[in-house]
Formats: C-alpha cells, structure tokens, sequence
C-alpha cells in the first residue's frame, strides 16, 4: 500500500499576525511557518497505517515560499519514507486558490503509482476543505472527507466518517481514493529536533516542476485588514422580569419595536 499525503504550511496562529505596508498580505518577518494540523492528522494516520500493515508513505507539497523544506524533513523524520516538493515560479504576492492548488498536486501525483492520497481536511488560512474534493475529481477517483479513523481490512481501508450532529458512519473504500482527514486515532506524533537536523542531511527532496498555472485560480488580494472592535459587550444581571424590561428598554432607545 502506498500513501501519499499532501501536506501546506500554514503561519502560526499562536504567533501575533501584522499585515504588510502594502496591506495586501501578512509581514512575512512576522510569521512563523508551521505545518497545518489537519495535514500534521493526516501523516499520522497514514504512519499508523505504515506501523500496521507495512504501507509506503510519501509526503508531497507545494513550495510556494521556498520553506517547505524544514516540514517535509520533520515528517521523514517522524516516519515518512519519501518527501517530495512542487517547486515553480510562484509569486509570494498572489495566493493559489484551492482550485490552483488541486490542479497543481493533481499533475504532480498522476505519474506517481499510489493507493490513497491523505489530505487535511482544511488548512487554517482558508478554511474552506476544498483541495481534497477537487483533487480528487483531477483524478479522478472518489473522496471521502472528515474522516476520524482508517483501518486496513483485506487490501481495502475500513473508515469512519463524521457528518453533523456528530453522527459517524463506516464504510469501506477500494483503492485508489482521496481521503480527507480530519482527525487522526491519536496525537500527532513528536519529532525531535536532532532528528530532524540528522533527517535534512541525510535525506533527499525531489523536486517536481509545477505545469503552468492558469491565471484564472490565482486569487488577488487587494486589501487585508486586522479585526476591529466595533464596541463591547454589555451583561445585564437581574431578576428575570429585571432583565426583560432591561432589554426591552434596550430596544426602545436603539428604536426597534
């Protein structure tokens, strides 16, 4: 069985964010690159799956900023066999939209031989769990997202999905397949630092040369801005009956009857 999981780099939310001078991007001497968790879920899973039945896990992204290097040596040195990059003439100034991205790792894995592509189910500066799905449909192979748990069964995977509510399903995937993860059955795992350093110079990344992006999914920024606070918050204590004509006082002075 071999696995490919695609991993993005995301800016540390614990970090305080700033926008550019321009106003149309994060400072980048403000960001701290970090890898995205659900990605992080997403190749624990997938080592899981290689402590279990012996599966090949190979880690692939898109070098948009040149500093995808240090996650991909952090994932072979938590377990990860092979790592490999997309590397092209992005420009930091742009964003490549979920759309440019699918299309971007969908050339990028369609020569490879695999069984299942393990994609974070989102990345936390988007939020909009669409590389998976559309990634799947450039290859066109089925997808299942916001999955919890996968289990190697007879040359298939037996997963478990969650839809709302919190209700989970299990079924049955053949290879091959896109799976959305979402969270994977324990913690990520650590990888030290001396490891790491030990990994970067040992291991190898290949480079992939990304195809030509269609300037019809790059996504402009015109303006970005901080939130602002627009007021505060009032607590009204009381007695039920208190607390009504408060609110309804309320209501009189902002004129909604």
């Amino acid at each position: 069985m071999h696995i490919l999981v695609v991993i993005k780099q995301v800016p540390d939310l614990v970090e305080e964010l700033e926008i550019n001078s321009d106003g149309t991007a994060l400072d980048p001497d403000c960001i701290s690159p970090t890898l995205n968790e659900f990605d992080d879920h997403a190749l624990e899973e997938a080592l899981l799956l290689k402590e279990a039945v012996g599966a090949q896990v190979t880690v692939l992204g898109i070098d948009a900023t040149g500093e995808l290097d240090q996650a991909l040596y952090t994932a072979m040195a938590k377990g990860a066999d092979r790592a490999k990059k997309i590397v092209g003439d992005f420009d930091e100034e742009t964003h490549l939209s979920s759309h440019a991205r699918a299309r971007l790792l969908a050339e990028a894995i369609k020569p490879i031989g695999y069984d299942f592509v393990f994609v974070g189910v989102q990345a936390v500066d988007d939020l909009d769990g669409q590389v998976a799905p559309m990634l799947a449909t450039h290859l066109g192979v089925p997808h299942v997202g916001v999955v919890t748990a996968v289990h190697p069964i007879n040359g298939v995977v037996s997963i478990q999905k969650e839809y709302w509510a919190g209700i989970m399903a299990e079924m049955d995937v053949t290879p091959p397949a896109v799976l959305g993860i979402q969270a994977a059955r324990q913690s990520p795992r650590y990888a030290p630092v001396s490891k790491v350093r030990q990994i970067s110079k040992e291991a190898t990344i290949e480079e992939i040369e990304a195809g030509e992006v269609d300037e019809r999914l790059v996504v402009p920024v015109r303006r970005m801005y901080l939130p602002e606070s627009s007021g505060r918050a009032e607590f009204i204590e009381g007695e039920p009956g208190e607390v009504a004509d408060a609110i309804l006082n309320l209501l009189r002075e902002r004129g909604i009857k």
